[in-house]
Parts: C-alpha cells; sequence; structure tokens
C-alpha cells in the first residue's frame, strides 16, 4: 500500500491499521503542523483547533495560489489568503523572489519573473495575464502563517495563508478531554495506537 494511499490512516490508531495491511508510510503532516511544537503562528493553531472542534474546518485544493502551478491545500480561516476579500485587499508585490521563474529576455539573457507578481511587471516582463489570475504570494503568506509576516507601511502585515490536509476536520482528536492543545508526543502515541 502506497504511503500516499494511506492519508486516511493519519488519525489515532491509523499508523497500525496502515503497518497491518501493508503501507510503508502515512501521511500526517496536518496533525504535526497544529501541534504545540510546530512553527504554526499560535494563534492560527488555536483558531484550526477550534473550526474543527466545532465541525466547522474546510481544506480545499486551489488550483491557482502558487505561483509554480502545482495545486496548493488551503485551509478556509478568517483574516487569510484563503479569503477573497483578503487576497484582494493584499497590494502585490514580490521582494522575496523565492519562487520566481528564469525567462529567456528578448536580447538572449535570462530575466526572473513570478505569477504573483504585480500584473503589469509580469506581462512587461512577457508573462501572459492569465497567468496571474488568483495567484498568491506564497514567499510571502508562508512565513507569515510561521508569525514572521512582513510589515508593510500601506497594509499592515503580510496576511497568512495555511496549508493543510484534509485530516483538518479531525486533528480536534488528538486533544486530550478539557485541553486546547496537544503535542507532538501525542500525535505519535495515538498514532501507534497507544494508551494512556
Amino acid at each position: 500500500l502506497p504511503f500516499w494511499l494511506a492519508g486516511s490512516y493519519g488519525r489515532p490508531g491509523g499508523l497500525a491499521r496502515a503497518l497491518a495491511l501493508g503501507a510503508t508510510g502515512i501521511q500526517v503532516g496536518t496533525a504535526f503542523a497544529f501541534c504545540e511544537e510546530s512553527g504554526v503562528e499560535r494563534g492560527i493553531k488555536r483558531r484550526a483547533l477550534a473550526l474543527s472542534r466545532a465541525g466547522q474546518a474546510s481544506v480545499y485544493t486551489d488550483p491557482l495560489a502558487s505561483p509554480t502551478g502545482f495545486p496548493f491545500k488551503v485551509a478556509r480561516m478568517e483574516a487569510t489568503l484563503s479569503e477573497e476579500d483578503c487576497y484582494g485587499d493584499r497590494h502585490r508585490v514580490c521582494d522575496l523572489g523565492y519562487l520566481r521563474q528564469l525567462y529567456r529576455k528578448p536580447d538572449g539573457d535570462v530575466g526572473y519573473r513570478c505569477p504573483a507578481e504585480p500584473e503589469e511587471n509580469y506581462v512587461r516582463r512577457g508573462g501572459a495575464i492569465e497567468e496571474t489570475l488568483g495567484r498568491k504570494c506564497i514567499c510571502n503568506a508562508l512565513p507569515a502563517t510561521a508569525g514572521m509576516g512582513q510589515p508593510r507601511s500601506d497594509a499592515g502585515v503580510e496576511p497568512p495563508i495555511v496549508t493543510a490536509g484534509d485530516d483538518l476536520v479531525s486533528v480536534v482528536d488528538y486533544l486530550e478531554p478539557g485541553c486546547d492543545t496537544y503535542t507532538a508526543a501525542d500525535v505519535v502515541e495515538r498514532l501507534l495506537g497507544a494508551t494512556k
């Protein structure tokens, strides 16, 4: 059983079940993303757990978000780029450039462009305007998710984008009764089917 088919086993006791079926691993990043030790900003983790607890957690695959063109799993959360208003209010800027793409300039030199940069810059560099639609600045949004959003003089702090797997709906299962957080050790224990 390939590990990517065993994603639904990333739940309490799931690892033991997946291994019994012949899996060599499971997808469990979402559980670790929202544990105490993760780098996700504490307020975002609290909101994600509250959504999971209320049965309101939701994840969608955004085919346009990443400037790389690869589909990107995004959690629907207030005050993040998953909201149209938040995305629309953000002034487009590409100042980190981690996902810029190489292109050949008319003079033969190599240039860089990113479909998440200001549309006019991208088009001026030979890109098609259609390639900019719905693109989000992952280079700025992911650090913001870790609490390191760049401050902007015109618009406050860069908004985050929260990436998570479909198991976001069940991360509440890792919480002990009466607790609001869980640890990486809790995840490992439960995945192995251990009881306290």
